[in-house]
């Protein structure tokens, strides 16, 4: 019964609220993240985006640092330049004013793959093999500054797949394959939402970034919830969703919410919307 409801999430709200109302979130993900690779990969002829996401410049001016990327490179022992760092305060600046993690869902080319395992696991009705604690990308974050620090080296470099799978549709995938392989095969067979949700930590380090910024999820008609669980089967951290559909504050204020917009696209109810944080009624 839950295979089939997983299965047919969203459906509902396509029949009563039409198909782009039940999509629109995920096409405009979709479009900004491709937009944001096509400006990485014509920077040379636009000069819109020079660079990676580890390190760019915008317009050929504005510089954009990876704060993981600096955080590590200073635990390395090596001091970045001025350039470098007004880059990582800037990326922070942004991320800490608009909404948590709205990197992940919106920018990191690593959500499409992640997106397309939860999606062909649901319709396949496949069950996760193992449950991983979502503690273990903060710990990670801690490792790595530590590995850093001790190898002299940034140590995320070598096995970040995000990187990875940028580099390799910018300038050619080659071996990068395998790593994006990995990831999916991980998120669809062993551990539910297993990359973003339980390893990866550039994504914790934008939740922490992100704990107070702006924009948030609000169940402003909960009372209009008919529990078919819709919006769970979708979320790539759908303990999130619980306490905004209980008694008390609507509005969805973890850390880890990735501002994807799914759990509104799929209720037919209308249940959720993107609201400001200061508003708490």
């Amino acid at each position: 019964m839950a295979k089939n409801l997983a299965k047919n999430a969203g459906k509902e709200a396509i029949e009563t609220l039409g198909w782009w109302r039940a999509h629109r979130f995920l096409i405009l993900r979709r479009l900004c993240q491709i937009a944001v690779m096509v400006c990485f990969i014509a920077g040379p002829t636009w000069g819109i985006l020079q660079g990676n996401l580890s390190s760019s410049l915008l317009l050929g001016t504005v510089p954009l640092s990876d704060p993981l990327i600096v955080m590590q490179t200073i635990a390395a022992g090596h001091i970045p330049e001025l350039t470098v760092l007004a880059g990582a305060g800037i990326v922070i600046a942004f991320y800490l004013i608009v909404a948590p993690r709205v990197f992940c869902a919106w920018v990191c080319p690593m959500n499409i793959v992640t997106d397309a395992a939860a999606w062909l696991r649901r319709k396949m009705g496949l069950k996760a093999s193992y449950r991983w604690s979502p503690q273990i990308r903060y710990w990670l974050i801690g490792v790595l500054l530590v590995g850093s620090a001790v190898t002299g080296t940034v140590l995320w470099a070598w096995l970040d797949p995000v990187a990875t799978l940028h580099r390799g549709l910018v300038f050619g995938m080659g071996a990068g394959w395998i790593l994006i392989a990995l990831v999916f095969i991980v998120d669809l067979l062993l551990v539910e939402h297993g990359w973003c949700g339980h390893l990866c930590p550039l994504g914790a380090m934008y939740g922490v970034i992100g704990r107070k910024s702006m924009i948030r999820v609000k169940a402003v008609r909960r009372e209009d919830c008919d529990k078919c669980m819709d919006c769970f089967y979708v979320c790539p951290e759908p303990e999130i969703l619980r306490q905004p559909l209980k008694e008390g504050d609507r509005r969805v204020m973890s850390q880890n919410c990735i501002s994807c917009g799914r759990c509104v696209d799929v209720c037919a109810e209308k249940v959720f919307e993107f609201k400001s944080r200061l508003d708490d009624k």
